[in-house]
This record gives C-alpha cells, sequence and structure tokens, in this order.
C-alpha cells in the first residue's frame, strides 16, 4: 500500500469555498488521495474538538494522518531552556496527533550554530532521549511514531547521515526523507534511479528492512544554491529537480510501502495527484500491466 496526500491545504481548496481543515479528508478522497499531513508549523494551535474532527473525518473517508510539528524545534540548542522547550513542543505535537488518530508526527531536528556538528548531534542525541522518556511516560509513542526529517541547509542539522544516527535511539523512530532537501544538499545529486536506491539501502543497513519498507517521504520540485535549499516549486516548474519517476522506479523495485507527502508551493494535493499517476503508470511498465 503507498499512500500520497499534501503538506497542508491547496490553494484550491480555499479558492473552491473552503475555510476548515476538517474538510480536507473528503476533498482528498474525492481528488483520489489518500494521506495528508496537517501542519502545525507555527505552534500546535488547534482546539481538542477540532483535532478530533479532522481525525474522525480523515478516518471515515481513508486517508492516511499525518502531522509537522512546529518548524522553530531545536534539538541541538546550546541554550538549555530552548531544548526543554523543543521537547515540549514534540509533546504537544504528540497528544494531538492522539487526538487527532494520527500515526506519525514530522520534526526538524534543528541547527548547527557556533558549535561543531559533533557536539550538535550529541546535545541532539540526549535532547531526543528525553523526549522519547517523557512520550512514553505519557503512552503517546504506543501509537505516534517520531520522524526526524532530513533537512535542506547546510547551517541545519540534519543530514541523511545525522538523521540516521538519530533514528538509531530507538526502534521506534522512522526518518522522514525530504528528497528536495536531499537534492539540494547534494547540489542536484538525485537524478538517476540508482541515485534514488542509494539512499534507501543506506536507510536499510542502518535501519533495517521494515523501517525503511514503511519510510516516511516529502517530495517537491527545489530550487538551491551552495548554502543547500532556497525554495520549493511545483511540479510543472521543470526547470527545478528532481524528477518524480526515478524515485517510483526505485520504490517500485524495492518493493517499499512509503507515505509520500508533497511539498509543492500552493499546488500541493494537485501535485500529489500528478505523483500518485506517475507512480501508477511506473508500476504498469514494472509489470508488463497495460
Amino acid at each position: 500500500m503507498i499512500w500520497f496526500g499534501p503538506a497542508g491545504n491547496s490553494d484550491s481548496f480555499y479558492e473552491e469555498g473552503y475555510k476548515r481543515s476538517f474538510d480536507m479528508p473528503v476533498w482528498l478522497k474525492n481528488m483520489g488521495l489518500n494521506a495528508y499531513e496537517y501542519q502545525c508549523n507555527k505552534g500546535v494551535n488547534l482546539k481538542d474538538e477540532t483535532a478530533q474532527i479532522i481525525g474522525q473525518n480523515c478516518k471515515e473517508h481513508n486517508i492516511k494522518l499525518s502531522i509537522h510539528a512546529p518548524y522553530y524545534i531545536n534539538l541541538a540548542s546550546t541554550d538549555q531552556k530552548k531544548r526543554e522547550k523543543s521537547i515540549n513542543y514534540i509533546l504537544d505535537t504528540l497528544r494531538i496527533a492522539r487526538i487527532m488518530q494520527a500515526d506519525r508526527i514530522v520534526v526538524h531536528p534543528g541547527y548547527v550554530s557556533g558549535i561543531s556538528r559533533q557536539i550538535a548531534i550529541e546535545l541532539a542525541l540526549d535532547t531526543l532521549l528525553e523526549t522519547i522518556r517523557q512520550a512514553d511516560e505519557k503512552d503517546y509513542l504506543s501509537s505516534v511514531t517520531i520522524c526526524p526529517e532530513v533537512l535542506g541547509k547546510n547551517n541545519q542539522l540534519g543530514t541523511l547521515e545525522e538523521v540516521i544516527v538519530l533514528c538509531s535511539l530507538d526502534e521506534r523512530l522512522i526518518p522522514c526523507l525530504d528528497f528536495a532537501h536531499i537534492h539540494a544538499l547534494t547540489q542536484g545529486g538525485m537524478k538517476t534511479i540508482d541515485d534514488f536506491k542509494q539512499v534507501f539501502s543506506f536507510v536499510e543497513k542502518h535501519l533495517g528492512r521494515e523501517r525503511t519498507r514503511k519510510i516516511h517521504i516529502h517530495f517537491s520540485r527545489v530550487e538551491y544554491g551552495k548554502s543547500g535549499e532556497k525554495k520549493h516549486w511545483t511540479y510543472n516548474d521543470i526547470e527545478y529537480g528532481p524528477d518524480f519517476n526515478p524515485l517510483a522506479q526505485a520504490i517500485i523495485e524495492l518493493g517499499l510501502e512509503p507515505v509520500i507527502i508533497c511539498e509543492s508551493r500552493g499546488t500541493m494535493a494537485e501535485d500529489a495527484l500528478i505523483l500518485k499517476n506517475i507512480y501508477e503508470e511506473e508500476s504498469k511498465k514494472y509489470t508488463g500491466d497495460y
């Protein structure tokens, strides 16, 4: 089973007169999509009742639900109070995920500022370990998985290798592979099926087959510079990479069953449908089922 859906709500959702995210599940189902990543980028600000309605509607329409935790989490801050706040942001997201019946939250690891990457990863490991301890006290991780995300800028903590180190803390952690970010960090390195297969091979080598099989994926085209990611674009902005076809081919050949969340600017749902259609066409080529 493969899941395709948007990160947040497309511009067209609002242009059609919708105003509330609890209308998204049926809207997505009618488009032919089956996943939705609710955005708490600026904080966990929704009411419990609203979260419950979103979750119920997703369940009713068979939409796999995840949540993006606040952007300002920094597991590697040298300020202990900021690390403690980051723990609380993750716990708040886990709490609302339980209410919403989301089974994954995506977390930005943070930044590298004024310290070495080695010290940053050590701080992040300690912070994440304490987060897991507190989450277990509340029994949050029995139904929700934390997905540390591969980030796209050189000053951020969250290379593929660093995310693997973080996920090695606990077998319940699953990486979020943002292939726009990986493309930006590698200066346009995600081009061929082998490029994508090497990423999955690296994950499987260090975290095992099961976590690789059910990996969380973010995808969009991206503009980048020497410092990494600059801006996400739509799938129709073909001057930017990466292309989805080789990723779809890699997923099919390796027998993976990921959640694929599209982060295109403004057209995330429409582009998620494009990705789904590409995947289905590549599947037909692979099986010869034309």
